[in-house]
């Protein structure tokens, strides 16, 4: 093997461990995520990216009269082709229904949604009538069919019926759906607590002065930001020296007050990487490294019970910028879900055309930042982001989606099929295309 080849996946831990592969890591971390966040009841005007904590029943009929689909005049349909005229006898508005019932030879004038008059089961578009005095004539009524543009009581929700599950995120759609039953507020999960901070002497804070041996603390504002897309409540913890009792101190107090403490940064092989030291001393750690590029030294675990008896899970991201996107995405976003009691979100992945060759190393998996484009044909493509350095915080600024290569593929050849994760669905609080 040349010197150019070697890569700290060719070797063990210094315990002897060896990189878990990405799914495997994955169940892991799933396997932790025992219990449900307890609920509350909360304003529909709140309620946006919250995660239903019942079952949604419809209490009526949505709508709950039969109703116009559109501005016209109410008529039997039995009428139409018998005759081309018929006496106008009131009308029906949104809000202010007929009152009577419609008599033989009788139509009524009515607007888009208003109840239907009682015997009534046609709307006959106002365009193809006229109106002359108190007669409303149809040149053409053999052209309308009977029951035409009338919609039925139940048609959109039917009472009885299971609305929204529980489990479910609310979008505006959903949040639309609740209000037309007429609920004010819904029943959700509260949102889970999470503690964040970043460690290292050269991480210093956005408006204090850079160091000349510093960088500015860009992964925990971007931990603040995604958490804040899944709509979780964030402790933030700031920046921590590279002391390991210091260290220790903090994710002890975090522990007790949140259900899962994130750090970034203090996780690999170096003598100054205290957090999974601190790690080892305070709770249990299931891995420390993973089997993926960027993202290897990754450490997850516990930290004891916190103070609502619940166990504290502990994720010790890498100190990458980019390799704290990517395992957030692929590795806590769904722990976060299932943790916030959502059972509808799927990881969704698509297949894609490459439009070039692309390396990688048997043995692991790599995720290159990558633009995907819909061809006139239809046909997806993608295309990298340029150079995939895991510190290169701009590849991710101008992808839209993570290039998967497998474990068993040193290269990916252009024109062949690869495996790619799209932001909208990976990356919270990335906007949806």
């Amino acid at each position: 093997m040349s010197q150019k080849d070697i890569s700290c996946f060719d070797f063990v831990t210094p315990q002897g461990n060896r990189h878990l592969k990405l799914e495997e890591g994955a169940r892991l971390v799933m396997s932790m995520a025992l219990g449900h966040l307890p609920s509350c009841d909360c304003p529909l005007a709140a309620a946006l990216g919250r995660v239903l904590s019942k079952d949604i029943v419809a209490p009526f009929n949505v709508p709950q009269n039969i109703n116009a689909a559109m501005d016209g005049f109410a008529l039997k349909g039995e009428e139409l082709g018998a005759q081309t005229e018929w006496e106008l006898q009131g009308q029906s508005l949104a809000g202010r229904a007929f009152d009577g019932r419609l008599q033989p030879g009788g139509a009524v004038k009515i607007t888009t949604g208003a109840p239907m008059p009682s015997g009534a089961d046609t709307v006959v578009m106002q365009e193809m009538c006229e109106l002359r005095g108190t007669r409303v004539v149809i040149a053409d009524s053999v052209a309308v069919r009977p029951g035409s543009n009338v919609r039925q009581a139940g048609e959109d929700i039917a009472v009885g019926s299971l609305v929204l599950r529980r489990g479910q995120r609310l979008g505006p759609i959903e949040i639309g759906m609740l209000a037309s039953l007429g609920l004010h507020q819904a029943s959700v999960y509260k949102p889970l607590k999470v503690a964040v901070f970043s460690t290292g002497d050269e991480v210093c804070a956005p408006g204090d002065e850079l160091q000349p041996s510093g960088i500015y603390d860009t992964n925990r504002f971007t931990l603040l930001s995604v958490l804040k897309g899944l709509e979780c409540e964030v402790e933030d913890l700031g920046i921590l020296p590279d002391d390991k009792a210091s260290i220790e101190q903090a994710l002890q107090q975090a522990a007790q007050r949140n259900r899962l403490v994130l750090t970034s940064g203090g996780v690999s092989v170096g003598e100054a990487d205290f957090v999974k030291q601190a790690l080892s001393s305070l709770g249990n750690t299931s891995f420390w490294q993973l089997a993926i590029r960027p993202g290897r030294p990754i450490a997850f675990g516990d930290l004891g019970l916190n103070q609502d008896g619940e166990l504290c899970l502990f994720a010790g991201l890498p100190g990458n910028p980019v390799a704290v996107m990517v395992t957030f995405c692929l590795l806590l976003q769904p722990l976060i879900r299932k943790l916030q009691g959502e059972t509808e979100w799927v990881g969704l992945t698509w297949q894609a055309r490459a439009t070039e060759s692309m390396k990688s190393r048997t043995g692991r998996s790599d995720f290159h930042r990558g633009i995907f484009t819909i061809t006139e044909g239809g046909e997806l493509e993608v295309r990298t982001t340029g150079h995939q350095g895991s510190g290169i915080l701009t590849s991710m600024h101008e992808a839209n989606c993570l290039i998967r290569i497998e474990e068993d593929r040193d290269r990916v050849e252009a024109g062949s099929r690869v495996r790619i994760y799209p932001f909208s669905r990976w990356l919270p609080g990335y906007p949806l295309v």
